[in-house]
């Protein structure tokens, strides 16, 4: 499974002259602003609420990984914040490997307690920790960099 946290969003004008953005992968996400560079800012704002938000209220809600959306008049790609994508990750292969939190602890030799904050959102967690935890499911985390 690759995971790669970017969010097909679009943005486009509406009659009362705003700029609205949505992304299709995840539609509790919304923002608005007077013209696209705010809007698409706004957006950015939006995700990273919508994901923390899934991962934070957990099983009732489920994190669809995104895809990037081309049938909008207007398309960019917005992507998580590196913190944040890598709990996502974690959070996805956890959620689809089955384990309970206790099960996963036992794997990582860890307290329960310590595997709750490995997939809070709300809660730094180093790189090695998080790449041991995706061993755990087969995977790998991956570090890369894109222009900006």
């Amino acid at each position: 499974m690759d995971l790669q946290w970017t969010y097909g969003v679009a943005v486009r004008r509406e009659e009362d002259g705003r700029f609205h953005a949505y992304a299709p992968a995840m539609p509790d996400a919304i923002a608005s602003g007077e013209d696209e560079t705010e809007a698409f800012r706004e957006m950015g704002k939006a995700l990273v609420a919508a994901v923390r938000g899934r991962i934070k209220f957990g099983p009732d809600l489920e994190l669809p990984p995104p895809w990037v959306s081309g049938d909008a008049e207007r398309s960019h790609a917005v992507r998580l914040p590196a913190e944040l994508a890598t709990k996502a990750t974690v959070y996805i292969l956890w959620r689809t490997s089955g384990l309970s939190k206790v099960a996963l602890a036992e794997r990582m030799a860890i307290h329960e307690r310590e595997v709750r904050r490995v997939l809070d959102p709300d809660h730094a967690t180093g790189l090695d920790r998080m790449d041991e935890a995706a061993r755990v499911f087969g995977h790998q985390l991956v570090v890369g960099a894109v222009a900006v």
